[in-house]
């Protein structure tokens, strides 16, 4: 049985240079509770492919009334810092939805929120550009493999590179996210 996905779709008259959309944040849900909609706050998010894990202002803790869960250290272009983390859920557009997500703290411009590749990286995103107009999707779990270019990949294919290359299967996945590798980012490797 599939399991069904849900997404959405951003379609811009123009080509962005940052892709936002509206986001809503309430304190984490665990599962298999159901979320209270009527808790949720709205915020803007800026969506980063280059962060590795999804980001929230001062302003959005506040809003939100989160408990810092503990304190990590991040790596930005600024240097290393070290910050608070909480647990939220977050409801993307569409109701796509992730009732338990661990975040760091830190000043961000032009947006309340980041979404990180630990948000990013548990679907499909695409961005197209035709015409002078951006489109932007997400859908999750992922449920085709894209390829724009299947043609040209089939004799010119190449690994990506994983961040996680020296976990053994059944040892705690080095994303922090305290699953077994094989059960996070190992999922689907042999």
């Amino acid at each position: 049985m599939a399991i069904p996905s849900s997404g959405f779709t951003v379609r811009s008259e123009i080509i962005l240079n940052c892709l936002k959309t509206p986001v809503k944040v309430s304190p984490a849900v665990i599962p298999p509770s159901k979320p209270d909609i009527n808790i949720y706050k709205e915020f803007v998010a800026i969506w980063d492919t280059g962060a590795t894990g999804s980001v929230i202002s001062k302003k959005v803790a506040a809003d939100c009334g989160l408990k810092e869960t503990g304190m990590t250290q991040v790596s930005t272009a600024g240097g290393v810092f070290t910050v608070n983390t909480y647990a939220i859920s977050l409801l993307l557009p569409n109701n796509v939805i992730f009732t338990f997500l661990r975040v760091t703290e830190a000043p961000l411009t032009g947006g309340d929120i980041l979404i990180g590749m630990d948000v990013i990286s548990r679907g499909d995103f695409a961005i197209s550009n035709l015409n002078g107009k951006t489109t932007f999707c997400f859908r999750m779990p992922s449920v085709e493999d894209l390829d724009f270019n299947p043609n040209f990949n089939k004799v010119n294919s190449q690994k990506a590179i994983s961040n996680y290359p020296t976990a053994g299967r059944n040892d705690p996945c080095s994303c922090g996210s305290g699953k077994k590798y094989k059960k996070c980012h190992g999922k689907g490797i042999s």
